[in-house]
């Protein structure tokens, strides 16, 4: 059998760099973010001297779905899942002290993504940063929440909008850039499997780039600052395979389908997380080993950066001892176990060359099928998606309830001294800080001028100019979260789901 190409060579089937860690490390980020602005930015501090290379945000909530702390529907939200940023000002008090044009920081965030990317320039920009030379992620990825996770605020349409508007605006000003993180993590989180997974990214990856070039955009222009954010599952070997069908079947995508000419188009650059939906709750202890083995297995298939879930998520936001062994796990595959020696170990291998060829065939299979239905997006609005991922998530859980797939712990192997682990636990005076800091915030700013910005806003909202630079200016006159959603709602309107 014959090899595929070499590591560094199209379509990149065994690594986008022909030394890959053996020139350069993965970016090890650790997922943070909760609370009040001061006390995120002290874990963060925390995670920088402990070893991580990138900074990786968790915000709330209401902050993912444009609403203020004072929003009748923010009550018992605020600060829980995440941080909560409702101006500039958090966003000022949650990087204080780090230098943004020192450290790659990663943003999930879909529906508000525009907002935030404008307070993260405008705070660089305040520290002395060159914005040509600040680097990170927004995940902007607005599609899988319709599919998978549900943070949505606009429809569709409009919310791609906004996505291409952050894409062109994105190529001049912060060239460094990645504008969106094209996430199958929800996807496979909702329980889907390992080739829906790909299939439904590729599909939803289709669409945004589609909605690029019909702007006028170039895909060269665009697509090197695409990037990915995929999930590591419990699977070992087909986790392995997985990666490596995805990156061939981008490079056929993009080089075939797209006519992209730059070599950098047709790499896939993706994050990895480690999946939250395989913890347990039960003998939490054993889910070091669950994330050890699947951050050993995005490792083995070449990604470029990684975030490892600590032992506490299935029963609360990590502590700090919890973060700081997950980080160490990272730490230990990167420097004692030997992997980083050779790209794609596994390559070669005829199962792992069989396996890969099977995904990559059964993505495709997929994705034609969502290219007749008219694409993403119609596929989205016909519930084709979610259906599928629906079917396969109960096929999933009978598996477990029948005994045919073994999770230890919990249908084998049961233990009643299951072993205790601290649990953090969210102030909830952080709420009541936040909606003094707001309410502090509207009294002390220039009415005329914020109205003037969000009046400013409305009306290219409701035309075809670029929206960046109105958010810029709204978010500079001190508008908030969700009053610059909120006149994005009044042109937009919002979406609900079909009952």
């Amino acid at each position: 059998m014959a090899l595929p190409p070499k590591p560094g060579e199209f379509p990149f089937t065994r690594g986008i760099y022909p030394g890959m860690y053996r020139d350069r490390l993965w970016t090890m980020r650790q997922y943070a973010g909760f609370g009040s602005a001061e006390e995120s930015n002290a874990r963060y501090r925390y995670l920088l001297s402990q070893g991580t290379t990138g900074l990786s945000v968790a915000f709330d909530l209401p902050t993912q779905i444009g609403l203020d702390p004072d929003h009748p529907l923010a009550t018992g939200e605020v600060g829980r899942v995440g941080v909560s940023i409702a101006s500039l000002n958090d966003m000022r008090r949650l990087f204080e002290g780090i230098s943004l044009d020192q450290v790659s920081t990663s943003m999930t965030i879909n529906s508000t993504a525009a907002i935030l990317l404008a307070f993260y320039y405008l705070i660089a920009k305040e520290q002395g940063a060159n914005p040509n030379k600040i680097s990170g992620t927004i995940q902007n990825d607005i599609l899988k929440e319709y599919i998978a996770r549900g943070t949505y605020i606009y429809p569709p349409r409009a919310a791609l909008r906004i996505v291409t508007d952050i894409f062109a605006w994105s190529a001049t000003e912060v060239p460094e850039w990645n504008t969106i993180s094209i996430s199958g993590y929800h996807i496979r989180e909702a329980g889907s499997t390992a080739v829906q997974e790909i299939a439904f990214t590729f599909a939803n990856a289709i669409a945004y780039i589609e909605a690029a070039i019909a702007t006028g955009l170039d895909v060269d222009a665009f697509a090197p600052r695409l990037s990915f954010f995929f999930n590591a599952h419990m699977d070992f070997l087909t986790e392995i395979a997985k990666f490596r069908a995805s990156r061939r079947l981008y490079a056929r995508l993009m080089k075939e389908r797209f006519g992209a000419k730059d070599p950098r188009s047709w790499m896939l650059r993706f994050h990895t997380q480690t999946a939250g939906s395989s913890l347990t709750a039960q003998q939490p202890e054993v889910n070091i080993v669950r994330t050890t083995l699947e951050a050993m297995s995005a490792v083995l298939g070449g990604t470029q950066s990684l975030h490892t879930n600590s032992r506490d998520e299935a029963l609360g936001l990590p502590t700090e001892d919890s973060a700081r062994l997950a980080l160490r796990t990272q730490q230990v595959i990167a420097y004692e176990s030997g992997v980083t020696a050779v790209p794609d170990p596994f390559g070669g291998s005829y199962y792992m060359e069989e396996m890969t060829d099977r995904m990559e065939s059964e993505a495709e299979d997929y994705i034609r099928r969502i290219d007749a239905m008219g694409g993403a997006l119609a596929g989205i609005e016909a519930g084709f998606q979610q259906g599928q991922i629906q079917t396969a998530a109960y096929d999933f859980q009978r598996s477990i309830e029948s005994g045919a797939r073994v999770i230890v712990g919990v249908n084998k192997f049961q233990s009643s001294d299951g072993g205790d682990v601290p649990v953090f636990r969210v102030n909830p005076a952080i709420e009541r800080a936040q909606v003094e800091s707001v309410t502090k915030l509207r009294a002390s700013r220039d009415t005329t001028r914020w109205r003037e910005t969000i009046d400013a806003l409305e009306a290219a909202a409701r035309g075809t100019d670029n929206l960046m630079p109105r958010i810029l200016a709204a978010a500079e006159a001190s508008a908030t979260v969700g009053e610059i959603s909120d006149a994005l709602r009044r042109v937009f309107g919002e979406y609900r789901e079909r009952g």
